[in-house]
């Protein structure tokens, strides 16, 4: 199943966090906190939003920093990925 996101918004997967310190102690899942940098999976159009137009600056296969609590997450074919508007990206990862 292919997911295609509406007007600014973006579906992300999150990246796989480390299970190690730097000192080599593994971390539990639940004592990991939620990653916030992702690999850009699909992005909608841009156009207007709420009387302002939007030009999408990501583009898919870009890893990116969004906000702490932004977007929605879901299931697709067991894949978990999350939905965000374009403005809570913080920055894109070179």
């Amino acid at each position: 199943m292919k997911v295609k996101p509406l007007f600014d918004k973006v579906v992300v997967k999150a990246l796989d966090t480390e299970e190690r310190t730097g000192s080599g102690f593994i971390l539990p899942s639940a004592s990991q906190e939620k990653q916030q940098m992702a690999e850009v999976v699909a992005v909608g159009p841009g156009g207007i939003v709420d009387g302002k137009e939007i030009v999408m600056q990501v583009k898919v296969g870009d890893k990116v920093l969004y906000s702490k609590y932004a977007g929605n997450e879901f299931k697709v074919d067991g894949k978990e990925l999350i939905i965000i508007r374009q403005s809570d990206i913080l920055a894109i990862v070179e």
